[in-house]
């Protein structure tokens, strides 16, 4: 026998025990969304919930579906992971194609050995490609002709930011930035560091979402935890499941807001002119635990990680505890579904798109990896009134990502952006496209 036979045996037997493990939902994930979701009472399990659905792909000819009145169609295809996108004042559209650096403390012992399965069948461990590509569709068709590197050599990008006559990249440890002129297809210039980012051998979240502000003078970051829930002590989440916020001419960072799990998408409302952020919440108490959400942040607001959830909702398994920042927990002001990954966060001021999108944000949800049944794998709309404020149940936008009788899924949407036309664009890092969503003709 091979030598590291019984081992992989073991391995192989620990993944298959942990997928059949876990609780199931008792609560339809519809009770998760809104100001005030249906949030029962902690379920800890001997393993956790495990159950991704393998990523195979989009067969030919399928596309997602589009919700009535709506059409979907490939913007671009033949991808490598693409996560986020941008959209140019000139109609370009750049997309990071990009997945998680090495991180040899995270991929460590059995725990490390059965997270990088799982991510692999759910077509998340890929290599990272560490490419922008621009993308230009200059006959108007909805289809770009034009695919080409655009920033290259790059270390798992995911925000960037257009400040004047440059472009912001968030690296998983850096933000750089680089000269850019209109309608060029291609950046050959180093990178100028503005600031560091936390990062590190273990990175759990690595992703790194940008904003600039309206005056270009700051750059808005996310970090997300090293962790699930600071079981590796608190040493190591500094500047982590927070925003920091980057003064561009001097590189200088400071703390915006904290206890954010793992945020990610970030947005400007329109009416209000808040700061908003899409996070994704913990894991491991149970299918209905705890919502995902997206909310206004409070400069030096403290929304509860890890010590408590949607506000003063305390998690035991924090020790030791600390009522006193419990007690400053912000509660989040839309929940978006447990376990739903919600990513992608943008809001809408186009024109194009029926009059029912004209007021709102769009989510990408990337989906479940550890909840039963399945959640999130689409897209959906969630209504604000006049003053900036979410204003009614969210409603289902792209679909048909998820193949339930199969188990697979063909695609998995992330980031999320509206075009120089006002359609919605929508990146696929399973199915390697970006999806154009316009009105029905």
């Amino acid at each position: 026998m091979p030598a590291g036979t019984p081992q992989r045996f073991l391995r192989i037997a620990l993944l298959l025990a942990l997928a059949g493990c876990g609780d199931t939902a008792t609560l339809d994930v519809s009770t998760g969304y809104g100001p005030q979701p249906e949030l029962p009472e902690p379920k800890k399990t001997l393993l956790p919930t495990v159950s991704p659905a393998k990523a195979v792909g989009w067969p030919p000819e399928r596309t997602p579906s589009a919700a009535p009145g709506l059409r979907v169609q490939a913007f671009a295809s033949g991808l490598e992971h693409p996560r986020t996108l941008l959209s140019l004042p000139n109609g370009d559209v750049l997309v990071t194609e990009t997945n998680a650096p090495q991180r040899p403390v995270a991929q460590k012992g059995v725990r490390g050995w059965v997270m990088n399965k799982m991510m692999n069948y759910a077509g998340a461990g890929v290599p990272s490609a560490n490419r922008i590509t621009l993308l230009r569709d200059a006959d108007g068709d909805g289809v770009a002709e034009l695919q080409t590197p655009f920033l290259e050599d790059l270390n798992s990008p995911f925000g960037m930011a257009l400040v004047g006559d440059h472009l912001c990249v968030a690296n998983t440890d850096a933000i750089l930035r680089f000269p850019y002129r209109t309608g060029v297809i291609r950046i050959d210039a180093e990178g100028e560091k503005i600031a560091d980012l936390p990062a590190g051998p273990r990175n759990h979240h690595w992703t790194k979402d940008l904003i600039a502000s309206p005056d270009g003078r700051t750059l808005y970051a996310t970090v997300g935890s090293n962790s699930n829930v600071a079981e590796f002590g608190m040493a190591e989440e500094k500047n982590r499941a927070a925003i920091l916020a980057i003064d561009i001419a001097s590189g200088s960072t400071r703390l915006f807001a904290s206890g954010l799990r793992n945020p990610n998408g970030l947005a400007w409302q329109p009416d209000s002119g808040e700061l908003w952020v899409a996070v994704n919440e913990r894991d491991e108490i149970g299918s209905d635990l705890v919502p995902d959400y997206m909310t206004s942040v409070r400069e030096g607001g403290f929304y509860g990680w890890p010590y408590s959830y949607f506000g003063q909702h305390v998690d035991e398994r924090v020790k030791p505890p600390r009522p006193d920042l419990v007690a400053q927990a912000i509660v989040p002001d839309y929940a978006l579904g447990a376990h739903t990954a919600s990513l992608g966060l943008t809001f809408y001021t186009g024109d194009l798109l029926p009059a029912p999108y004209r007021h709102g944000a769009f989510v990408g949800q990337h989906g479940s990896w550890n909840r039963k049944p399945r959640s999130g794998y689409k897209v959906v709309f969630v209504p604000f009134d006049a003053q900036g404020r979410p204003a009614g149940p969210p409603r289902d936008v792209l679909t048909g990502f998820l193949d339930d009788e199969n188990d697979q899924a063909f695609g998995r949407p992330v980031g999320v952006a509206v075009d120089s036309r006002g359609a919605l664009l929508v990146a696929d890092d399973v199915g390697n496209r970006v999806w154009r969503v316009t009105p029905a003709r």
